[in-house]
């Protein structure tokens, strides 16, 4: 019985190996998130807004899975089918944090252990993935009243009105505007980090000096637009009706994912043209 086992995971590159378990554990974390925008919008709906689920983490997936896949060594190490058989307990079971943490610690390992370049760069994409989805709100659990504060206290700043905690008052006083979680800059943040990786690592970017300013300002653009959009809200109550609009939040998004994109392929430019 051993021997059989033995045979069949030699027999298998470890590219299909791993690819397959972050495959199963990607898809395990998104489900809730899929069926919850399935219940909320229907299916056409949920379709079209990407399941609620921002299309930079689909595509980092779908790119890290991919390069993973690339590996075409052959022979699993006996502890691995171990390590695969935990990991699909973890993300078995109907609680979608797990599932993250078992890719971060899938993802460190290849990174670690794994030689083939194309595995580890897909291992970076995805642990990058597990940022926006699980890392970036359980730092906001612990730091939401600084964050919040820091958004109202950017916009207050712009319209010139007092803020009280994360309240901003109207511009021309006809309300007060309060600064949601879900309005938090934090959150698209860790997008503008994702993207960084992402294309930087599908295009073999090599590491320089310069990233950190080029992922810096993809995070930068982010929040201007943000905060800008925020601060136009809170100009009068027609203002907040038509910026707080899904129209204003389709227009806010396409904006922001073009900047963030525009700045990562800026950093990556040399590889990336010579790629095309």
């Amino acid at each position: 019985m051993t021997r059989n086992l033995s045979k069949v995971a030699s027999d298998q590159s470890r590219g299909e190996f791993f690819a397959g378990l972050f495959a199963l554990g990607c898809l395990s974390g998104l489900a809730a998130r899929v069926i919850q925008s399935i219940n909320k919008l229907g299916w056409v709906e949920a379709f079209f807004e990407t399941f609620e689920v921002s299309v930079l983490v689909w595509v980092s997936c779908a790119a890290g899975v991919y390069l993973v896949l690339q590996d075409r060594t052959i022979g699993i190490r006996s502890f691995e089918l171990a390590i695969g058989a935990a990991f699909a307990f973890l993300v078995i079971l109907p609680i979608g944090a797990l599932s993250w943490l078992a890719v971060t610690a899938l993802g460190f390992y290849v990174i670690i252990f794994t030689e083939n370049p194309s595995s580890r760069r897909g291992a970076f994409i995805l642990v990058a993935t597990t940022v926006p989805v699980l890392w970036s709100r359980l730092l906001f659990q612990f730091f939401a009243d600084f964050i919040l504060r820091m958004d109202a206290s950017l916009v207050g700043w712009l319209l010139h009105t007092p803020r009280t905690g994360d309240i901003v008052e109207f511009a021309d006083g006809s309300g007060v505007l309060v600064i949601l979680p879900s309005c938090s800059s934090l959150a698209n943040m860790s997008l503008a980090f994702l993207c960084w990786v992402t294309v930087s690592r599908l295009v073999d970017h090599k590491r320089s000096t310069h990233d950190v300013f080029w992922c810096l300002l993809a995070c930068a653009s982010v929040i201007a637009v943000n905060v800008t959009r925020m601060s136009l809200m809170g100009l009068s109550q027609w203002h907040y009706e038509t910026f707080h609009s899904d129209l204003g939040a389709a227009v806010s998004n396409i904006l922001m994912l073009g900047l963030i994109l525009g700045c990562c392929l800026l950093g990556v430019r040399r590889e990336f043209f010579q790629r095309i």
